[in-house]
């Protein structure tokens, strides 16, 4: 599996972008796919989640301006991000947890892409 994450960049605050993730390989059995982002000198942390149910998941600070979405037929997943702030400046990453044997899964990530959030 192979994850391709793209559309970052530099926004001014209040500013959106999306970042789209693109998956190639043998993504069927996914069980989750989620957004991370990790600023400099500072743990990697979880933003967004959308599991295989549909349900998804998302971190305090962007629930209500971040939206996690899924294209099935193209085997993308989306961040679209709004009313940017600062403290998004960060490298974003996308995660695939494919399941590949009964009661074990696999972590798959993207090489990450930078935003850049300026007042």
């Amino acid at each position: 599996v192979q994850l391709q994450a793209s559309g970052g960049g530099s926004v001014q605050v209040g500013g959106s972008l999306r970042l789209s993730c693109a998956a190639s390989g043998n993504t069927a059995s996914y069980n989750a796919i989620a957004w991370y982002r990790q600023a400099p000198g500072t743990q990697r942390g979880l933003v967004a989640a959308v599991f295989r149910d549909g349900k998804t998941q998302y971190a305090d600070s962007v629930r209500v301006r971040f939206t996690i979405s899924r294209d099935n037929a193209k085997d993308r997943t989306y961040l679209q991000m709004t009313e940017l702030k600062p403290d998004d400046t960060a490298v974003y990453y996308c995660n695939y947890q494919i399941v590949d044997r009964p009661s074990h899964s696999e972590l798959y990530w993207g090489q990450g892409t930078l935003v850049t959030v300026s007042s």
